[in-house]
């Protein structure tokens, strides 16, 4: 099976060159001894040690990834992710100094590692388990903030909402209300494209003083801004029917087991990016 997805195509392809089938020693042996024929054909038994019945390949001793190996890997990555943002707001001293070392070292490592891991396609437990702290630290930082800004119910309602968003598409996925066709992939991807190009104009026109630092005025509370973070909740909620989609495939294709690891990594940003849109959307409400 051909998968329609671009992302889990390079997955397979290189997938692909780590599993599947193995020459056995079986067939260099007969390789060698009478260019792969039974004796009589150029060799003769003595120089045969191996049966004439065998298997002319080996399967890999990899196993094949189950919806249940991404499942219990993305509980332990969430799991990581809260333990770590739990340590992170009870911790790190709360001042403005560190606090902001912590977040923008968090933005900035949590930004390369994503991005190596994404392009790269690691499926290195160790590496996307320290993103996971990396995002943790991240969650931690910001929730403290939303906290002591609005009120701690403001957390548990972002909680709340992000899984109940997550498990309401997949319920959607599962009864096959939402798929994810080519043409719904590629709309996802545009829409990504689009929405990290907006958000670093936004962010590049407010560094340099544009309408009083708010740039296009997309993260300042306003009515555009809440439209702005509405799209992209609805835009991390679709993200998560290609992630479906990708896992499914990627068990139809028998891939690996360590792809789970990356399964799981698409499907953990998903839910730290839906948390923090849904914890900015309710503090406009609040203001």
């Amino acid at each position: 099976m051909k998968s329609r997805n671009p992302v889990l195509g390079k997955l397979t392809e290189r997938a692909s060159r780590h599993t599947g089938l193995r020459r056995s020693p079986v067939l260099q042996e007969q390789s060698v001894g009478g260019a792969g024929y039974g004796p009589g054909y150029g060799g003769s038994s003595a120089t045969q040690p191996y049966s004439t019945s065998y298997a002319p390949y080996a399967p890999s001793n990899d196993q094949p990834m189950t919806v249940d190996d991404v499942v219990v890997r993305t509980v332990s990555l969430l799991s990581i992710t809260g333990l770590t943002a739990a340590l992170a707001w009870l911790l790190l001293p709360d001042n403005g100094r560190m606090t902001g070392v912590a977040l923008a070292g968090s933005v900035i490592v949590g930004l390369v590692l994503g991005l190596v891991i994404s392009f790269k396609q690691i499926t290195n437990p160790y590496l996307i388990g320290s993103y996971a702290v990396v995002e943790g630290v991240l969650v931690g930082v910001v929730s403290r903030w939303y906290a002591s800004v609005y009120d701690n119910g403001i957390v548990l309602q972002a909680v709340v909402g992000t899984f109940g968003v997550f498990f309401a598409m997949a319920a959607l996925y599962k009864l096959k209300v939402l798929r994810a066709t080519p043409t719904f992939v590629k709309w996802v991807t545009g829409a990504l494209f689009g929405f990290i190009a907006l958000a670093l104009l936004n962010l590049g026109l407010g560094l340099f003083g544009v309408n009083g630092g708010t740039g296009l005025g997309l993260r300042d509370g306003g009515p555009l801004a809440i439209a702005f973070s509405l799209f992209a909740i609805g835009l991390a909620a679709m993200t998560f029917i290609v992630d479906f989609h990708a896992v499914e495939q990627g068990v139809a294709m028998g891939l690996e087991r360590r792809y789970s690891w990356y399964c799981a990594f698409g499907i953990l940003v998903g839910l730290v990016w839906l948390y923090l849109e849904i914890l900015r959307l309710l503090g406009y409400a609040r203001k």
